[in-house]
């Protein structure tokens, strides 16, 4: 027998073999769909309703983004998630210096209630469950939504989906801030309560580790500081008075699903237990607001330009880590995603995997089928007891916000990023196709290339549209969302009520810029 130590990706030694004695026996009595809910959310899980297939899509216009969506409906995603620019990500319109060179890149340009009515056209709203990864702006974004689905004639308590409105991941992990923590941390407990009241199946925050993954974290940090975050929220909510068996059911979760696939599995049944432990300690008596849902993307950072047909492959044992882990919904990468945005070619194929994975593999037919694997069940019980010391530290710091402004959560992470790429450069971590098993290649691989064009066209829109609109209105409406800024009042409804007006994103930005500052 072999004696070389073997260590998971988070650094968890794995034993030759496992037996009966490394099972921890809190777990063995567990069911699925109940306290702490480590097998599942749903007692029969994937027997009643496969999770919801999505795929990550957004680019150029609003106009060639809606013909993507619409192909993507015909294929058979159940449910949207758009991804939006990086000018739309933080807050400035496509017209603004800032924005040249970017518009329609990572994302679509929305620059206002127009360009969201052109994204939807001939989509009702009312029958399709929408995800939007957008934080700093993610209250526009919502308020962009709901002014359509009201001009839809929808009943907003039929509406369905989320945004991510994660605005902590994003001083941590990715970048993509406006204001500083404390006034976002407002926003997002205004969003929370105006949901709870006239959004009620909204999600109203998705408590996103994918960036924290992608930025380098192993796989026990990627729970601990996503689980750390959503408890900073919670705390936020609550000191506002808000109802934790209310809110706490709009909350999600968006997790990352590397190769590694047991630990990614045991990472997904830790978390939802950790999660319910740590609502109820919170005071939630709701099961639901204890249950932990979550969307999960198969990894951006394990895709690789060498090979790039060897991406299918990891996306597949994604894509099993997921759903053996008992994801809510699933997005999976295009295999070119490393060269390019994907093709429909490349969406069309990650779609399928999903498929195939759901139609054909049979691991749907039983909930939480690897539950009582003496390695799954030991390793679940490893990842919890590393996250919850991780934790620990995070509340010895003042919790998530005081971490993040100390720096201790971005040095943890970028000391796990350097490891791992050290790892790749020794030859002690094998990356298929990069750093073993080479082939000579070329690269005939088309692809999917955005215009800089588009920012014309964008700007032309723009002035169409401010040509157009009542500009008094417009101005008052933007001093409205000022004056409820200033004074403590709910956002939404003066957001809501400006974008009605067709007052833009940027405007929308650079008012509570003035009111808040930015963080830098």
């Amino acid at each position: 027998m072999s004696t070389e130590k073997k260590y998971t990706d988070s650094g968890i030694e794995i034993k030759p073999v496992y037996t009966a004695s490394d099972l921890p026996s809190s777990n063995l009595s567990e069911l699925p769909g109940s306290f702490p809910y480590t097998r599942g959310v749903q007692p029969d899980m994937y027997r009643g309703r496969l999770w919801t297939m999505r795929q990550y899509a957004g680019f150029s216009t609003a106009e060639e983004s809606n013909k993507r969506y619409h192909y993507l409906l015909s294929q058979g995603v159940s449910g949207l998630s758009v991804a939006f620019d990086l000018p739309t990500q933080i807050g400035y319109d496509s017209d603004h210096a800032l924005s040249e060179g970017e518009v329609g890149k990572v994302g679509v340009a929305i620059d206002s209630l127009e360009d969201m009515e052109i994204l939807f056209d001939n989509i009702k709203l009312e029958e399709v469950s929408t995800s939007m990864t957008i934080n700093a702006t993610g209250f526009i974004l919502l308020a962009f939504y709901v002014a359509l689905a009201k001009k839809q004639g929808a009943d907003l308590s039929k509406i369905t989906g989320t945004i991510q409105n994660d605005i902590l991941k994003e001083y941590a992990a990715r970048g993509t801030y406006i204001y500083p923590p404390k006034p976002s941390m407002r926003i997002i407990t205004d969003i929370f309560e105006w949901c709870s009241k006239e959004l009620p199946k909204w999600n109203t925050i998705s408590i996103s580790g994918y960036h924290i993954r992608e930025a380098g974290s192993t796989a026990v940090q990627e729970i601990a500081f996503t689980l750390s975050n959503g408890k900073a929220y919670v705390k936020a909510a609550l000191d506002k008075g808000l109802d934790i068996n209310v809110f706490g059911k709009r909350l999600s979760f968006f997790f990352n699903a590397h190769n590694n696939l047991f630990e990614e599995v045991a990472k997904f049944r830790a978390a939802r237990k950790m999660w319910a432990v740590m609502m109820k300690d919170l005071g939630a008596t709701d099961p639901k607001a204890m249950m932990l849902r979550f969307h999960t993307q198969t990894g951006g950072s394990t895709l690789t330009a060498q090979q790039p047909l060897n991406n299918i492959s990891r996306v597949t044992i994604q894509t099993l880590a997921a759903v053996l882990g008992g994801t809510q919904s699933l997005h999976t990468n295009g295999y070119d995603e490393a060269l390019n945005l994907p093709t429909e070619e490349a969406a069309r194929t990650a779609l399928r995997t999903q498929q195939i994975v759901g139609f054909e593999s049979g691991i749907v037919d039983t909930a939480d089928p690897l539950a009582g694997s003496y390695f799954v069940e030991n390793l679940t019980n490893e990842v919890e007891q590393q996250a919850w010391e991780l934790i620990e530290q995070i509340d010895g710091l003042g919790g998530s916000v005081d971490a993040i402004e100390q720096g201790f959560i971005q040095d943890e992470i970028a000391k796990s990023a350097y490891e791992y790429q050290r790892n790749i450069e020794t030859g002690e971590k094998i990356i298929v196709g990069v750093n073993k098993f080479h082939i000579k290649e070329t690269n005939n691989t088309n692809g999917f290339k955005i215009d800089d064009s588009i920012r014309a066209v964008q700007t032309e829109k723009l002035k169409s549209l401010k040509a157009r609109r009542t500009e008094q209105v417009a101005k008052q409406c933007l001093a409205d969302i000022s004056n409820a800024a200033t004074d403590g009042r709910n956002l939404m409804p003066f957001v809501i009520n400006a974008v009605e007006h067709y007052c833009t994103l940027g405007e929308i930005s650079d008012v509570l810029r003035k009111v808040f500052g930015e963080y830098s």
